[in-house]
Protein backbone atom coordinates (compact mmCIF):
# COMPACT_ATOMS: atom_id res chain seq x y z
CA UNK A 1 0.00 0.00 0.00
CA UNK A 2 3.09 2.25 -0.11
CA UNK A 3 2.19 3.57 -3.40
CA UNK A 4 -0.31 5.51 -1.91
CA UNK A 5 1.44 7.52 0.38
CA UNK A 6 4.29 8.13 -1.61
CA UNK A 7 3.97 11.65 -3.99
CA UNK A 8 2.74 10.61 -7.27
CA UNK A 9 5.53 12.72 -8.96
CA UNK A 10 8.07 11.42 -7.78
CA UNK A 11 7.21 8.02 -7.93
CA UNK A 12 6.51 8.42 -11.05
CA UNK A 13 10.14 9.87 -11.98
CA UNK A 14 12.01 6.95 -9.83
CA UNK A 15 10.32 4.17 -11.81
CA UNK A 16 11.24 6.25 -15.62
CA UNK A 17 14.42 5.72 -14.41
CA UNK A 18 14.70 2.19 -13.76
CA UNK A 19 12.05 1.46 -16.89
CA UNK A 20 15.52 3.21 -19.31
CA UNK A 21 16.99 -0.60 -17.80
CA UNK A 22 14.27 -2.49 -19.55
CA UNK A 23 15.56 -3.72 -22.69
CA UNK A 24 11.75 -3.82 -24.20
CA UNK A 25 10.79 -0.68 -23.30
CA UNK A 26 11.80 2.25 -25.74
CA UNK A 27 10.06 5.22 -27.57
CA UNK A 28 8.23 3.97 -30.91
CA UNK A 29 10.00 5.33 -33.99
CA UNK A 30 8.21 8.65 -34.49
CA UNK A 31 6.81 9.05 -31.20
CA UNK A 32 8.39 12.40 -30.76
CA UNK A 33 6.46 13.92 -32.84
CA UNK A 34 3.21 12.81 -32.01
CA UNK A 35 0.33 14.63 -30.03
CA UNK A 36 -0.85 13.24 -26.45
CA UNK A 37 -4.48 13.86 -27.59
CA UNK A 38 -5.94 15.57 -30.63
CA UNK A 39 -7.13 18.56 -29.03
CA UNK A 40 -3.40 19.11 -28.10
CA UNK A 41 -1.20 21.61 -30.31
CA UNK A 42 1.82 20.52 -29.48
CA UNK A 43 4.03 17.31 -29.22
CA UNK A 44 5.56 16.87 -25.60
CA UNK A 45 8.35 19.11 -24.89
CA UNK A 46 10.40 17.13 -22.65
CA UNK A 47 10.53 14.26 -25.81
CA UNK A 48 13.23 12.06 -24.82
CA UNK A 49 12.10 11.01 -21.32
CA UNK A 50 8.33 11.56 -22.12
CA UNK A 51 7.77 7.81 -23.27
CA UNK A 52 9.62 6.89 -19.97
CA UNK A 53 7.24 8.67 -17.74
CA UNK A 54 3.86 7.98 -19.86
CA UNK A 55 4.93 4.34 -18.98
CA UNK A 56 5.51 4.72 -15.44
CA UNK A 57 2.39 6.84 -14.76
CA UNK A 58 0.78 4.22 -17.15
CA UNK A 59 2.19 1.24 -14.91
CA UNK A 60 1.04 3.19 -11.57
CA UNK A 61 -2.85 4.04 -12.93
CA UNK A 62 -3.31 0.19 -13.80
CA UNK A 63 -1.92 -0.85 -10.48
CA UNK A 64 -4.26 1.66 -8.80
CA UNK A 65 -7.40 1.32 -10.94
CA UNK A 66 -6.97 -2.13 -12.67
CA UNK A 67 -7.72 -4.37 -14.18
CA UNK A 68 -7.93 -1.57 -17.01
CA UNK A 69 -8.45 -1.23 -20.29
CA UNK A 70 -7.14 1.48 -23.36
CA UNK A 71 -10.17 3.44 -23.29
CA UNK A 72 -10.45 3.70 -19.37
CA UNK A 73 -7.04 4.77 -19.55
CA UNK A 74 -7.88 7.50 -22.34
CA UNK A 75 -10.76 8.72 -19.98
CA UNK A 76 -7.53 9.13 -17.60
CA UNK A 77 -5.38 11.59 -19.59
CA UNK A 78 -7.92 12.96 -21.63
CA UNK A 79 -8.67 16.75 -20.77
CA UNK A 80 -11.03 19.94 -21.55
CA UNK A 81 -11.19 20.29 -25.84
CA UNK A 82 -12.44 23.94 -26.00
CA UNK A 83 -14.24 24.95 -29.67
CA UNK A 84 -14.47 27.86 -31.28
CA UNK A 85 -17.25 29.75 -29.97
CA UNK A 86 -15.89 29.35 -26.03
CA UNK A 87 -17.37 25.99 -25.07
CA UNK A 88 -15.29 23.45 -23.83
CA UNK A 89 -16.04 19.73 -23.36
CA UNK A 90 -13.93 16.56 -22.21
CA UNK A 91 -11.88 14.53 -25.01
CA UNK A 92 -9.97 11.63 -24.84
CA UNK A 93 -6.18 10.98 -24.99
CA UNK A 94 -4.44 9.24 -27.60
CA UNK A 95 -5.25 5.80 -27.77
CA UNK A 96 -2.21 4.79 -29.37
CA UNK A 97 0.21 5.98 -27.25
CA UNK A 98 -1.17 3.70 -24.33
CA UNK A 99 -1.79 1.01 -26.45
CA UNK A 100 1.88 0.39 -27.31
CA UNK A 101 2.72 1.64 -24.16
CA UNK A 102 1.03 -1.41 -22.23
CA UNK A 103 2.08 -3.90 -25.13
CA UNK A 104 5.82 -2.89 -23.85
CA UNK A 105 4.84 -3.36 -20.21
CA UNK A 106 3.42 -6.70 -20.66
CA UNK A 107 6.71 -7.71 -23.13
CA UNK A 108 8.68 -6.53 -19.67
CA UNK A 109 6.31 -8.88 -17.62
CA UNK A 110 5.42 -5.94 -15.70
CA UNK A 111 1.45 -6.53 -16.87
CA UNK A 112 -0.40 -9.20 -17.53
CA UNK A 113 -3.33 -9.04 -19.49
CA UNK A 114 -7.11 -10.58 -18.58
CA UNK A 115 -9.47 -12.54 -20.62
CA UNK A 116 -12.22 -10.07 -21.06
CA UNK A 117 -11.13 -7.59 -18.06
CA UNK A 118 -8.01 -5.32 -18.61
CA UNK A 119 -4.58 -5.70 -17.87
CA UNK A 120 -3.52 -5.81 -14.31
CA UNK A 121 0.13 -5.72 -12.45
CA UNK A 122 1.74 -8.88 -12.75
CA UNK A 123 3.96 -9.52 -9.67
CA UNK A 124 7.15 -8.39 -10.46
CA UNK A 125 5.24 -4.94 -11.79
CA UNK A 126 4.20 -4.81 -8.21
CA UNK A 127 7.25 -5.43 -6.89
CA UNK A 128 9.00 -2.40 -8.90
CA UNK A 129 6.20 -0.28 -7.62
CA UNK A 130 6.06 -1.11 -3.70
CA UNK A 131 10.09 -0.84 -4.28
CA UNK A 132 10.68 2.14 -5.57
CA UNK A 133 8.14 3.63 -3.19
CA UNK A 134 9.33 2.10 0.06
CA UNK A 135 12.99 3.36 -1.31
CA UNK A 136 11.44 7.14 -1.79
CA UNK A 137 10.19 6.34 1.84
CA UNK A 138 13.26 5.65 3.35
CA UNK A 139 15.21 8.89 1.55
CA UNK A 140 12.28 10.97 2.81
CA UNK A 141 12.81 9.41 6.79
CA UNK A 142 16.56 9.78 6.42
Amino acid sequence: MSIYVVEPGKLINNIAEKLKEYPSINPPEGSEFWKTAHFKELAPIDSENFWYIRCASILRKVRKFGPIGVNRLRNHYGGRNKDKRGKSRSSKGSGKIIRVALQQLEDANLLVQKETMGRVCSSEGISLLERTAYEILRKKNQ
